[in-house]
């Protein structure tokens, strides 16, 4: 791993920078020397972190959900800064229910936030990148991207959207100078479980809702949002970049546990799978 010196008089654009790891990834970046555009729907303490940095931090009210606003926003960043070096996707939240029980609004209402607020920033930001010939993109996944686990299932579908548009990204975008980043962090101390949504639970469900909720109060440690922020400005600072980082030891152990699963899997039904192919002609085609 190749990492330059922290403190480079970057230019950050970071959504979700009202609290959690989003405040915790501006705080870090304006400590390391930085400039940084924090962005959220609550402007409360965007205008704290703002008036404690003056000149260096540029607060903007944006739903990420609106498409022309978080173009607005970006474009603001951009005249203000005159340019962007990273941009941190970070906006999102949490809903928990089984798959069954989501409502079509609030299905929407996760994916709108999720994964569409990533989509229209990495839009909005990509005419500044490709001019400059540089620029790094970082969406902040999950641990539920990992795979999926009961009850969270829309949140995990729409991480698993991002992620697969993330690695698209990375390949349409890398003749331009511009990197793309996935981080799938773990557990830490914030409050996406404090605000999250939860569907109208079905009595059919609730054997399973008993055991998810024995199996949560046996309890987990989790981390405070700093050691995020300090890996993430090492990711930001490496030369090279991965296309992927897992954030915790939780989520490192489960990411290998998991693939190690799948593979397991797709051996055993491995001479299935290649029976199901065998090159042909093409067939002809209708006059």
């Amino acid at each position: 791993m190749s990492t330059t010196t922290h403190g480079t008089g970057r230019v950050w654009f970071i959504t979700g920078a009202s609290r959690g790891l989003g405040r915790a990834f501006a705080e870090a970046a304006l400590a390391a020397g930085d400039r940084v555009a924090v962005a959220a729907r609550t402007t409360g303490p965007l205008e704290e972190l703002a008036a404690a940095h003056p000149g260096r931090a540029l607060a903007l009210g944006v739903d990420v959900t609106d498409r022309d606003a978080v173009f607005a926003a970006v474009a603001e960043a951009v005249e203000h800064f005159g340019r962007l070096d990273v941009v941190v996707n970070n906006a999102g939240a949490l809903s928990m229910g089984m798959v069954e029980e989501f409502t079509e609004a609030e299905a929407r209402a996760l994916l709108d936030l999720n994964f569409f607020g990533a989509l229209w920033v990495s839009q909005a930001v990509l005419p500044t990148l490709r001019a400059q010939g540089r620029g790094h993109i970082v969406q902040i996944s999950s641990i539920g991207a990992l795979g999926g686990f009961p009850s969270s299932g829309l949140y995990s579908a729409s991480k698993f959207a991002l992620e697969g548009l993330s690695e698209s990204l990375a390949m349409e975008v890398a003749d331009f100078g511009i990197k793309v980043s996935i981080v799938q962090p773990g557990g830490y101390w914030t409050d996406l479980y404090t605000r999250m949504g939860s569907t109208e639970p079905q009595e059919a469900y609730a054997p399973l809702r008993a055991e998810l909720e024995k199996q949560f109060a046996e309890g987990s440690v989790d981390s405070d949002p700093r050691l995020a922020a300090r890996a993430l400005l090492t990711l930001v600072d490496s030369e090279r970049p991965p296309l992927r980082l897992l954030l915790g030891s939780m989520a490192y152990d489960l990411a290998f546990d998991l693939t190690r699963g799948r593979m397991d899997t797709w051996a055993s039904w491995e001479e299935v799978s290649r029976a199901a192919e065998e090159a042909i002609p093409a067939p002809p085609t209708a006059d």
